[in-house]
């Protein structure tokens, strides 16, 4: 089983940092170089650059929930959930399809739980062990 991750490029998970103003703030944001090029692919599919993806991005999480306190794991979580919902049908494969293009609703009701059942104990609709009690 483990053959299959450890034979990945090195290069995937090296980490590379790059700079870029937030409303004019210089920051500097360190994710791995696999996380930068799914950045781009979702960039690209609407026409924008990876800065001016993390702007859109940043500001529309500030807009909705306020503060994010750790942004590279929201851009790392972001990265994982578009793989995952391509898997899943819900995003096509297809990357001359914008993403603004979809309809949201749509694409995010196969990640709400059906009709009383809750989030505790699940993982992208798998059910998770967990402790008695």
């Amino acid at each position: 089983m483990c053959k299959i991750f450890i034979s990945a490029d090195p290069d995937l998970y090296r980490s590379r940092s790059r700079s870029l103003r937030l409303h004019g703030v210089a920051t500097s944001i360190r994710l791995e170089n696999l996380f930068w090029q799914v950045l781009k692919e979702i960039g690209g599919r609407d026409g924008l650059s990876v800065a001016q993806l993390i702007t859109r991005l940043y500001d529309e999480l500030a807009e909705a929930n306020g503060d994010c306190a750790n942004f590279s794991s929201f851009l790392r979580v972001c990265c994982g959930r578009y793989l995952a919902l391509q898997l899943s049908g819900r995003i096509p494969a297809d990357p001359a399809v914008p993403i603004r293009s979809l309809d949201a609703d749509w694409v995010l009701a196969a990640e709400r739980p059906p009709t009383g059942v809750t989030q505790r104990g699940r993982l992208n609709g798998i059910r998770l062990a967990t402790p008695a009690g």
